[in-house]
């Protein structure tokens, strides 16, 4: 059998402890949300018309037709949900995925070179000290509104907690018996690096990129009800509840639906994240 102390974990066996996250219950019930809301996201341009299609019934109440009821545009809100949904879905995939090789190369990079590692850690200290949604408007003012500017503004925000998780992972694996007896063997250490302390470093990277994708939510939410998201006639879910808020008196679903949507989506990710940590603390 095996020693856990002696020998790495083949990358392999890895990957069926994500496949029992997704069988434990917290797992079941986030993989039907996230089912559930990237296919309506997916499939909604198949059934509509656009986002942006008005008419003359303004502020309709819920109904079959409208279950969100209608904007001040006349415009569908359940539709520019979905659109809003597929938009934040959009950077979440972008942003924290790119947040998190870069974080990872830079946490590796400083467990490597002691010099390097301080200065990559001042920078991140920089970054974290700067409240989300005061760093989101400091780059989306010099970026610019818009898809591009909260992708930077995501993957930047992400870096720190990536980078310093990878360099503290990476610094608990070189002190293991396995590394240890490779290096006796004279095998370089990029090599051990890349065959084996990575692979096994891996499992708290991917738990705490379920926590990003929550952080993310919430940063694009905050950007744009205070005007510096996606820009109208775009719909993103934190712009449909900046609007909206302005008519909550004449259509409450216009804040009432995305922000079940937002809640939704949310909650999916951080029980994924749950489930994903229960399932790799068992290795």
């Amino acid at each position: 059998m095996r020693d856990p102390l002696t020998a790495p974990e083949k990358p392999h066996e890895g990957w069926w402890r994500y496949l029992d996250a997704v069988r434990r219950p917290r797992g079941v019930v986030a993989g039907c949300l996230l089912v559930l809301l990237i296919g309506a996201a997916l499939l909604v341009p198949l059934f509509t018309g656009g986002y942006d299609q008005q008419s003359a019934d303004t502020f309709l109440g819920p109904s079959w037709r409208h279950l969100f009821g209608t904007d001040e545009l006349g415009r569908d809100v359940f539709v520019r949900t979905l659109y809003g949904l597929r938009s934040d879905l959009v950077l979440l995939f972008a942003g924290v995925p790119i947040s998190a090789v870069l974080g990872t190369l830079l946490g590796v990079l400083g467990a490597l070179s002691r010099p390097l590692g301080l200065a990559i850690q001042r920078v991140f200290d920089i970054i974290i000290g700067f409240p989300s949604l005061i760093l989101g408007i400091v780059i989306v003012l010099i970026m610019g509104t818009g898809l591009w500017g909260l992708t930077v503004t995501i993957v930047l925000f992400g870096l720190p907690g990536f980078g310093r998780l990878a360099r503290a992972a990476m610094l608990a694996q070189e002190q293991r018996e396995y590394v240890v007896a490779a290096r006796v063997l004279g095998i370089s250490r990029w090599k051990v690096l890349v065959r084996h302390i990575l692979p096994n470093s891996v499992d708290a990277i991917i738990v705490h990129a379920a926590i990003a994708m929550v952080i993310a939510i919430f940063l694009e939410t905050g950007l744009s009800i205070v005007g510096l998201g996606l820009q109208p006639p775009q719909p993103s879910l934190g712009m449909l509840l900046n609007t909206g808020v302005r008519f909550l008196s004449l259509s409450p679903m216009y804040v009432l639906g995305p922000t079940v949507v937002l809640i939704l989506l949310a909650l999916s990710f951080s029980l994924l994240s749950d489930a994903l940590n229960e399932a790799v603390t068992r290795k």
